[in-house]
């Protein structure tokens, strides 16, 4: 806690045009007192801070220069995101006056354990052993939880984080082994055993997973975010992120086989058609529909749901991707022709596949 006492002492005896031996005599002190006071070499006794706030007409707060915290779990939780986001390392003493004040709520415990994580970097390898120790009472925190993204697996990853960083690296890789629900831990996992672990065959197994699993996100996110793009009239973004997407999977084929990456290019440029037929450049997206839909007809005629042409990895054979758009690369197309509700791309469309 910081005040200001010596300084409002000194700014508001100027504000009143007087000098140190001017306070001291309303005050009944030596000049001295007022100058060891506004120099922070000695503070006044609690009834003469009082009787300076009374002559200065401010409040006891106001002369100590204390603001009022707010102290409840919300403001406490906001303060401590500003601190870390700010990488401010009184992040920690109020950490430690909200675990005082709130040792059993579960968003401040939680928050804290995170807090600690944060600042564990560099010399302070201590905060990890706090950083654990509250990432297990979350656990047994966890029912008072109602934040959506927060739950037991996330916990776990947490806390198996803290144990990699503490030198427990089979400890924490094996809890997330434990915990890797639908290949939540698949990237961390593989990470830590190729890296932290040299177990480059066993890491390679998780990593292509995690691999192909950030990829279909990234297209899902890709497209939803056209959409949102397209609503705010903002189509050049929309544009370049559909390029953006469409380089990442070229990027990655080592040959132009047909495998399941056809389908999702046709359906990329269907939704490129979708933006340039909104932009009024339909030509263009005529094309773009041819090629789209000599894309569906290449893969119908022989369908490969493999995704074995990748560079830098090794897929499986057994690794088999599909949509739940359609039966067919046609019926995908429909699909998403009709979700993006444009009544020319519809039409164009249509003759296309006549």
């Amino acid at each position: 806690m910081k005040l200001k006492l010596s300084e409002n002492i000194r700014l508001f005896r100027k504000e009143r045009h007087l000098t140190q031996e001017g306070l001291s005599e309303i005050l009944g002190v030596t000049p001295g007192a007022v100058y060891k006071w506004e120099s922070g070499l000695s503070v006044p006794e609690l009834s003469m801070i009082v009787e300076m706030a009374d002559f200065f007409d401010v409040s006891v707060d106001t002369l100590l220069g204390y603001q009022l915290k707010d102290n409840r779990i919300s403001p406490v939780m906001e303060r401590l995101v500003t601190y870390c986001r700010t990488n401010d390392p009184a992040a920690i003493p109020e950490a430690e006056k909200a675990l005082k004040k709130y040792p059993y709520s579960f968003e401040v415990v939680h928050e804290c354990a995170l807090v600690y994580m944060i600042f564990a970097y560099g010399e302070q390898k201590e905060y990890l052993q706090k950083a654990k120790e509250l990432l297990e009472r979350s656990l047994l925190l966890v029912r008072q939880n109602s934040d959506p993204r927060i739950g037991e697996l996330t916990l776990y990853g947490e806390l198996a984080h803290v144990l990699i960083l503490s030198g427990e690296e089979e400890k924490g890789i094996e809890m997330m082994k434990q915990h890797n629900i639908g290949g939540i831990f698949d990237d961390l996992i593989g990470i830590n055993l190729a890296i932290r672990m040299k177990k480059h065959e066993e890491g390679e197994k998780y990593l292509i997973n995690a691999l192909l699993s950030n990829i279909a996100s990234l297209t899902d996110s890709m497209f939803g975010m056209v959409s949102v793009l397209c609503k705010r009239n903002d189509l050049d973004a929309a544009m370049e992120m559909i390029q953006w997407n469409q380089n990442l999977i070229s990027g990655l084929k080592k040959e132009e086989q047909k495998d399941f990456t056809l389908k999702i290019t046709a359906a990329i440029e269907i939704l490129k058609s979708h933006i340039l037929i909104l932009k009024g450049r339909n030509k263009e997206a005529e094309k773009q529909l041819d090629i789209a839909a000599d894309m569906v007809k290449n893969f119908d005629a022989s369908p490969d749901y493999s995704i074995n042409t990748l560079r830098f990895i090794n897929v499986p054979d057994n690794v088999i991707l599909h949509d739940t758009l359609g039966a067919t690369a046609a019926d995908s197309m429909d699909s998403i022709v009709n979700m993006l509700e444009n009544p020319q791309l519809r039409q164009l469309w249509k003759e296309r596949k006549q």
